[in-house]
């Protein structure tokens, strides 16, 4: 009975792991890199929102360097929480690292020739789960549709963003 516990106890600390590591992550990155450089830097606009730019090509082919960097950036929030989550669970730290680059794959590749199946919508919309006709929509209009994972981070997102822009003003006056 003890080692039955000891499993469901570890599982569940896996899955604990898991998600905080994806919405710590997320939060971090959107908050922290992904708005402020829509504001204060040129980087991230050039590479992930210039025009011509192939939405596929740019997050999964592309051999340039510079996007390497933008989506390393992107992601170092992720990994700053590493060593404090691989001391409660390895195994929700891995899973939760290859969920996360899952996740990337997913929402810039399938949007084009796949399109999400509508169960699988309905279950990411409950999950606040960002598809990728969502992520698409930041790609089409790079004001909306924030938060990498998770859709909630959109709207306070997008007011972080509004103030921004209204600090980078004042600063230039």
């Amino acid at each position: 009975m003890s080692i039955i516990v000891d499993i469901i106890s570890s599982g569940l600390l896996a899955l604990l792991v898991v998600f905080l590591l994806l919405l710590l992550g997320d939060f971090l990155s959107t908050f922290l890199y992904h708005v402020p450089e829509h504001v204060f830097g040129k980087f991230h606009i050039l590479v992930h929102h210039g025009k011509n730019r192939s939405f596929l090509h740019y997050a999964v082919l592309t051999k340039n360097p510079l996007v390497l960097l933008d989506g390393i950036l992107g992601a170092l929030p992720y990994f700053v929480f590493i060593p404090w989550f691989w001391r409660i669970s390895p195994v929700g730290t891995i899973l939760g690292l290859f969920l996360g680059e899952l996740h990337v794959v997913w929402r810039h590749v399938f949007v084009l020739k796949y399109p999400t199946h509508r169960l699988i919508q309905k279950i990411c919309r409950f999950f606040f789960i960002t598809t990728p006709e969502i992520h698409f929509q930041h790609h089409q209009n790079a004001m909306v549709a924030y938060g990498d994972i998770f859709t909630f981070f959109d709207r306070p997102a997008r007011i972080w963003l509004n103030f921004l822009k209204s600090v980078s003003v004042q600063t230039v006056r």
